[in-house]
Formats: C-alpha cells, sequence, structure tokens
C-alpha cells in the first residue's frame, strides 16, 4: 500500500495542518507499519504556476500525476490562506486534474477516474468558517469537495478552525481534530 503525504503550510513548525498531517499519517502506519510513505513539502519544492507549456497532452503522465496515481492514499495539508487554498497547493492540483487520466467527459458530463483512492485532507483555518455568516467566505474546503470530486474522491477532513481567536479556542479546535485522527478508519 503506498501513501502520499503533501505539506503546503508556509509556516513550518509553528504549522496546525503539517501537525495534523504528520499525525494522520503517524495513525495509518502504526496500523499499517507495511505501507509506503512518500512525502512532498510543496513550500520546500514549490511547482511554478502551471502554464500552457506544463500542460500534458490529453492522457499524458508527468511525475507529479504518476505519484498521485500510484498512490493508494493521499494525506493533504491544507491552511487556509486568504479563504482559500494556498497557492503552492493548487500548483500541485493543477497537475493531477488531467483529461483521461483523472477524469474523462462524456456525453453525460464529466466523469471521475480516481475514485479507487481514499483521500484525507488535515485543514486549518484560522477563524471560524464552518457555519454561520462566515461560512459563505469559505472557499478552501467547499473547492477541495469540488475538485476531489469532480476526479471521483470523496474527501475525509479533519479540521481545527478559529486556530488565531485565543489559546481556548486553539486548544479545543486542536482536541477535536485529533479525536477525528484517532477515530479514522486504519
Amino acid at each position: 500500500m503506498k501513501l502520499l503525504h503533501i505539506d503546503s503550510a508556509i509556516t513550518g513548525e509553528q504549522s496546525v495542518s503539517r501537525k495534523l498531517t504528520s499525525d494522520v499519517v503517524a495513525r495509518l502506519v502504526g496500523a499499517n507499519p507495511g505501507i509506503d510513505v512518500m512525502y512532498r513539502d510543496l513550500v520546500a519544492e514549490p511547482f511554478d504556476h502551471l502554464t500552457l507549456r506544463d500542460m500534458p497532452a490529453q492522457g499524458e503522465s508527468t511525475p507529479v500525476l504518476d505519484e498521485f496515481l500510484a498512490s493508494d492514499i493521499v494525506v493533504i495539508g491544507a491552511p487556509m490562506y486568504n479563504f482559500t487554498v494556498p497557492s503552492q497547493l493548487k500548483a500541485w492540483i493543477d497537475r493531477i486534474l488531467v483529461a483521461g487520466k483523472t477524469f474523462r467527459y462524456t456525453e453525460t458530463g464529466p466523469v471521475g477516474l480516481a475514485g479507487d483512492k481514499r483521500v484525507i485532507v488535515a485543514l486549518s483555518r484560522g477563524g471560524v468558517y464552518g457555519d454561520g455568516a462566515a461560512a459563505a467566505a469559505e472557499h478552501l474546503e467547499t473547492y477541495l469537495r469540488t475538485i476531489l470530486g469532480f476526479i471521483g474522491v470523496s474527501p475525509e477532513f479533519v479540521i481545527a478552525e478559529g486556530m488565531l481567536i485565543g489559546p481556548d479556542q486553539r486548544e479545543a479546535a486542536m482536541t477535536r481534530a485529533e479525536q477525528t485522527i484517532d477515530a479514522l478508519a486504519a
């Protein structure tokens, strides 16, 4: 079994999403000791923004796409920056959404081809956007659900939000996120 671990937070050791992805991976490896883990830090080794030159021809493979396709489980660290995904993560996503590989168009609409993957997203937000009036400003979880759904994946989320409101909110959010991790199917 192969696991691809992706981190995209620019905050290094202080990153909540990096801590959560590390904990998710540790949980999965602990339950499946033979799992093969590949790690990709999108900040340490960023991709350029997508250009026409970078676009694979329909169905053509690239190393990033091959790495994704070869993985049974993908764990993605996704902090919310300015209401959406970090640009580093967006550049990676642009390389895995490839017609003929992860989705195809049909007469009745697009069909996802990556539905055999388990994707766990460790998501962190400084404010609280899950419910209420602020939910309309949340474009991280909704975006990831949309693009992953487009390729046939139903993602699982570990969410820590309200991280910058204060120490009590941060501690409570981390406790809830760790409980979610502990409850993940191995």
